[in-house]
């Protein structure tokens, strides 16, 4: 039969329940072994509206929890972490890392006990960083399950010598971030695991430190030093230590007869060698004592932590016989799943992807095993050898894996020492008030309104145009941009029909609000939430349209960086503002004003990352295009070969002038602005050989001139220049001559005289060849072209444009 979920029968869990959904209360969730924190862990994550990531501060946890271990998906340093100080390459987080921290509303923690301040301040860094957002965690809730009074956080001494300035103690309480922000304890009373009231109550004065002598002479009548397990009783032994459990289950394994069978696990992907859940080579035999490492959850015939003996063994499979069962239970191997976290392309919800497995007979041997690993599991009988205690609380952990007090035996006495609980832990517990039902429901409504204020300031995004608005300013002459002239309307817009209005209606929208009624359950609210909707999304459309219709271009890195990054986080903001004034029109709810929030940020993120960080622009006062790309690879490629930033070749100004002036000469690009003798001289030549045939490509004649002509005169200058290149030409010198005397590139020659072949008056021999001449017509012929660009890049450099425009006069 099914059982019953847990947050159904128990009201503290049912008051946890309300909290994670319904609030963003941080939330400690803590009580007795036993008490079925895991249970509703597992129903949490199966039933939360929430975007949750499961974590736990070490691997066998995180793969009981079924989510990942906190390190990992935070990438933490393992040593100690100082508040303040810098986290080691957070720069390695993925664009989908980085969307999934940004658009996460929950963070569980489980294991909460064994976590160290230092590293949950660690957790706080990240979180801040990626999700830009000063809160504590970066505005995160989060939900931490654990039972101080069982294991501890491990704190070397070495590591303790650095902390200890900044913390109390090594607890995760005593957290920075943590104790920045208000947070609840609530404190599960209700005991599942075990039955018996006697021992329930001496487990309770173990936990709370109260052991009087009475109760710790009814806890020693269970030492038996000598005791042996009778044949069908499966004890299990609690040890302190791994070398202490191994050697007993090796010693035990070796006592029975036959050499057993080995099973190998088949492990694919990416599985870490200490998450492993069992052992990767297991060796059984009949007879052998094991305990079972998972739940059956489909059949429910065992569960984690459940012994019995071998009957039965084959390659294939393993029988077992469990204590008072008259059925044996056949195992074939089975998989565990190492996951990751991701977000799904097309919800963009956080999903749990499976990046690895592992393979085998859920089973380990069980005459023994430690204390630490067994946390959490349930054992009918269990002999306890805790005389090498080292941590608080390792007695308690191992009293309270037991169902029964008459199935407890002890290896060694314990004395009171042995059981005493930290002092600041018993100092924390004693602190801690528990919520009641009107305060969740005030926290319920206090969530509410701060999500409606939220929703409604404007704040970031203003200051967000400003930082872009003074970009633009001071870096003008360094940018090129379209629509950057409407910027200071937009602006002024923003100040006065949004940001203005949104301070008004802050006021209002607090004076709306019941004290004691839910905003989502306020129908005149949310009439107000609606029509405010729809006045504040009309107001941003023009914001919306100005940005999407923006772009820019430079060649200075550092302002490319810092401006791109600029325009993205306007960009997000406006989508978040968008999507939580259309929640509003949709009628407010917190888990709906959370998932479009959510989604809004992740898909402006895709959007920014699909693109590239600077868009191409078409620039209005750009007149010759084409000829501006060939100069921008011109420049790239000797940026290249001379191993300097692309403006350090040229400043993409200069080429913006060269594309729009078609300098011919050497004297017309020295005139154009920050031109300077020591550019014409290194690359003088070469930016006029490109003006030259984009030219002879476009039927253009390049500029002459040093100043801005009249169209006369510029006409007439360009008459001369030919007559002059012709008569140099009939006088016997050469092209490359003529370009040298006139301080031209041969290209500007070869398009003055192409005018005095289509006159008659020079014949195409004497400037072409007859071989290349033929060459160029059949090209033409064969590719049906006469496009100068297209026969260039068939023949090759050792073809000129004008040879390849004169050849095509005949």
């Amino acid at each position: 039969m099914a059982q019953t979920p847990v947050s159904t029968i128990n009201e503290p869990l049912q008051l946890a329940r309300e909290l994670l959904e319904h609030t963003g209360r941080n939330l400690f969730l803590t009580g007795k072994a036993g008490t079925g924190k895991t249970s509703f862990l597992r129903e949490l994550k199966q039933h939360s509206p929430k975007r949750m990531v499961v974590t736990a501060p070490t691997g066998v946890a995180a793969v009981n929890a079924g989510g990942v271990t906190l390190h990992s998906f935070f990438q933490l340093p393992f040593g100690p972490w100082l508040p303040g100080s810098s986290l080691v390459q957070p720069q390695r987080f993925s664009q989908e890392k980085i969307n999934l921290l940004r658009s996460l509303n929950l963070l569980v923690i489980d294991e909460i006990s064994m976590v160290r301040a230092d590293t949950l301040d660690a957790v706080d860094a990240v979180l801040r960083r990626y999700r830009r957002n000063n809160q504590p965690f970066g505005g995160v809730q989060l939900l931490m399950i654990g039972d101080l009074h069982q294991l501890a956080p491990v704190v070397k001494a070495q590591d303790w010598e650095l902390l200890k300035s900044s913390y109390d103690n090594g607890y995760f309480f005593s957290s920075k971030a943590l104790q920045q922000t208000p947070w609840l304890t609530i404190e599960l009373q209700r005991v599942y695991r075990q039955s018996d009231p006697r021992f329930i109550e001496l487990l309770n004065k173990v936990r709370d430190n109260q052991l009087d002598e009475a109760t710790l002479a009814l806890l020693n009548s269970r030492y038996q030093p000598d005791f042996q397990p009778a044949s069908g009783e499966d004890y299990i032994t609690l040890t302190t230590h791994n070398h202490s459990a191994d050697a007993i289950n090796e010693q035990q394994l070796a006592r029975l007869p036959g050499p057993g069978l080995e099973f190998t696990a088949v492990i694919e992907g990416d599985y870490p060698s200490q998450n492993y859940p069992v052992a990767e080579t297991l060796l059984l035999k009949v007879g052998a004592q094991v305990m079972f490492m998972r739940n059956d959850n489909a059949e429910q015939r065992y569960y984690n932590g459940k012994t019995g003996v071998i009957t039965q063994l084959d390659k294939e499979s393993v029988s077992v016989r469990c204590p008072g069962e008259a059925q044996d239970i056949q195992l074939s191997p089975v998989s565990w799943e190492n996951i990751k976290y991701g977000l799904d392309k097309a919800s963009g919800a956080i999903q749990e992807q499976v990046i690895g497995s592992f393979k085998q007979i859920p089973l380990r041997l069980a005459w023994a095993v430690t204390i630490h690993k067994s946390q959490g599991l349930t054992f009918e009988r269990a002999i306890i050898d805790g005389e090498a205690a080292f941590s608080h609380g390792q007695i308690y952990v191992a009293l309270s894996r037991c169902k029964r007090f008459d199935g407890l035996v002890l290896k060694t006495p314990l004395s009171a020492r042995s059981v005493l609980t930290d002092q600041a832990v018993s100092q924390f517990s004693r602190e801690q008030a528990l919520p009641d039902q009107a305060q969740v429901q005030q926290a319920k409504i206090d969530y509410q309104q701060a999500l409606l204020l939220d929703a409604f300031d404007f704040s970031q995004l203003g200051h967000q145009l400003r930082s872009l608005s003074t970009l633009l300013h001071q870096q003008q002459s360094l940018i090129r941009s379209s629509s950057a002239d409407q910027l200071a309307a937009i602006r002024q817009r923003l100040d006065t029909e949004v940001l203005a209005v949104a301070s008004s209606f802050e006021r209002q929208l607090k004076s709306l609000f019941h004290p004691q009624q839910e905003p989502q359950q306020q129908a005149p609210l949310l009439e107000r939430l609606n029509k405010a909707g729809d006045y504040f999304k009309d107001k941003l459309s023009a914001l919306q349209a100005w940005l999407d219709a923006f772009a820019f271009d430079t060649d200075n890195q550092a302002i490319r960086k810092q401006l791109t990054k600029t325009i993205e986080q306007l960009r997000q903001q406006l989508a978040i503002k968008q999507a939580a004034l259309h929640c509003m029109q949709q009628g407010f709810t917190s888990s709906h004003y959370l998932d479009a929030v959510a989604r809004a940020q992740i898909d402006t993120s895709n959007q920014n990352a699909a693109k590239k960080a600077v868009a191409k622009i078409e620039l209005d006062d750009l007149q010759h295009p084409e000829l501006f790309e060939a100069l921008k690879r011109w420049r790239a490629d000797k940026a290249s070969s001379e191993q300097v930033a692309h403006f350090r070749v040229l400043h993409q100004q200069v080429l913006l002038h060269i594309a729009n002036a078609l300098p011919g000469n050497k004297p017309a690009l020295l005139a154009l602005p920050k031109v300077g003798p020591a550019t014409v001289e290194k690359y003088g030549d070469a930016l006029l050989q490109l003006v030259a045939d984009y030219c002879q490509q476009q039927d253009l004649q390049p500029n002459l001139a040093t100043a801005n002509p009249t169209k006369a005169t510029a006409r007439s200058n360009k008459v001369d220049s030919r007559l002059e290149s012709f008569t140099l030409f009939k006088q016997g010198l050469s092209l490359e001559q003529i370009a040298e005397r006139r301080g031209l590139v041969r290209g500007t020659i070869e398009n003055h005289l192409a005018h005095y072949v289509a006159q008659g008056e020079l014949e195409l021999t004497e400037l072409v060849s007859a071989d290349k001449l033929a060459a160029v017509r059949q090209a033409a012929e064969r590719l049906g072209a006469d496009s100068l660009k297209v026969l260039k890049e068939e023949l090759g450099e050792q073809y000129s444009y004008g040879e390849i425009k004169l050849a095509l006069l005949a």
